[in-house]
């Protein structure tokens, strides 16, 4: 490998460089995605006991290093127990990056029209309502917690689900593809309570949460104003239109490889 330059007794090669510069990313990238949490703490913590246990393997501190060195034999099992919502988290980023899902198409364009159909009529009849539709990959643990049907999507059977007066209309459906796998599925609640300076129902928080921990979209229809809201990316967006709420799904049932690429080129443009 290419010498660069020596400091002291140290020689730093190409190689060295690139590894500095790839972990220094992650560790940047890590810190941006866990700042403003608690685990944000715990992190840094950890980075500084394995900053002293370098420095002490590099002066040959030896009690001081076999002590550090009982903490980080054991710091993967301590790292994944610690930071279990912020890794889930992360896989579900990259999960949603466009270039992992170039080659899953799902092409159901009918499914968008049959879901604004169905929540415009609920929302007409001021019917609570919460559609989760998987996008990428399943949800198949919140799945099980419900009623499993497997039916075929149609809007009369969204509308009778959520009839006040049916005993699945509490929880929430999840659709995949053409599909309603189950109802009155239970979803973790965000941790947010207010957005835009207004208190979050139950079902509004159970959208965002789930939107927020796997590659879903949201559909909640309000109880209590027949207001349509999607919930995407943990992000809630409310009072949609019939129209604004079928173009938001339609990229959820048609996602050709072609558009992938360049949603994904754009990211790329939008950093520079």
């Amino acid at each position: 490998m290419v010498e660069l330059f020596k400091i002291g007794f140290l020689t730093i090669t190409l190689s060295d460089v690139v590894d500095i510069i790839i972990v220094s990313f992650i560790v940047y990238k890590l810190y941006t995605l866990l700042r403003g949490t608690i685990a944000a703490q715990i992190f840094i913590g950890l980075m500084i006991i394995f900053l002293i246990y370098f420095l002490a393997k590099s002066i040959n501190l030896k009690a001081l290093s076999w002590l550090l060195k009982l903490l980080t034999d054991v710091w993967v099992i301590a790292f994944v127990i610690l930071f279990q919502p912020e890794i889930r988290r992360l896989l579900v980023i990259l999960a949603r990056n466009p270039i992992f899902k170039i080659f899953a198409r799902s092409e159901y364009p009918e499914a968008a029209n049959i879901l604004a159909d169905a929540s415009f009529e609920l929302s007409q009849q001021q019917h609570g309502a919460l559609m989760v539709v998987v996008r990428s990959t399943g949800i198949r643990g919140y799945t099980e917690t419900g009623e499993i049907l497997n039916a075929r999507l149609n809007k009369e059977l969204l509308t009778s689900i959520f009839f006040p007066r049916s005993p699945l209309h509490d929880g929430a459906v999840i659709i995949k593809n053409n599909v309603i796998e189950a109802a009155r599925a239970t979803l973790p609640l965000s941790n947010t309570l207010r957005v835009n300076g207004e208190s979050l129902g139950m079902r509004h928080r159970a959208a965002l949460g789930i939107s927020e921990q796997a590659d879903v979209i949201s559909i909640i229809v309000s109880e209590e104003t027949g207001s349509i809201s999607v919930a995407e990316n943990g992000t809630l967006t409310q009072g949609l239109s019939k129209d604004t709420l079928k173009k938001k799904l339609e990229p959820a049932f048609s996602a050709p490889a072609l558009k992938g690429w360049k949603a994904f080129f754009e990211q790329i443009k939008q950093h520079k």
